[in-house]
């Protein structure tokens, strides 16, 4: 994913540095992602069926997001 009007350069593309990474997959039809940003370890969960999806920030109980314990 690259933000409008950016292109990721030669370098970073060769060595795989993506912003954006699925790092679990479940179910076929609907489809359940959750999505890490490799810069901040965020977490996002995204839901696609059809011809729908949706993406969602996850948050823990206290309402501040998630960050990938492993990032």
């Amino acid at each position: 994913i690259e933000k409008r009007g950016e292109k990721m350069s030669k370098e970073n593309k060769s060595k795989g540095n993506k912003r954006f990474e699925v790092i679990e997959n479940q179910g076929f039809e609907p489809t359940y992602e959750v999505i890490r940003d490799n810069k901040t370890g965020v977490l996002y969960m995204s839901l696609s069926s059809g011809f729908g999806s949706a993406m969602t920030l996850l948050v823990d109980r206290d309402g501040k997001p998630l960050v990938d314990n492993e990032f």
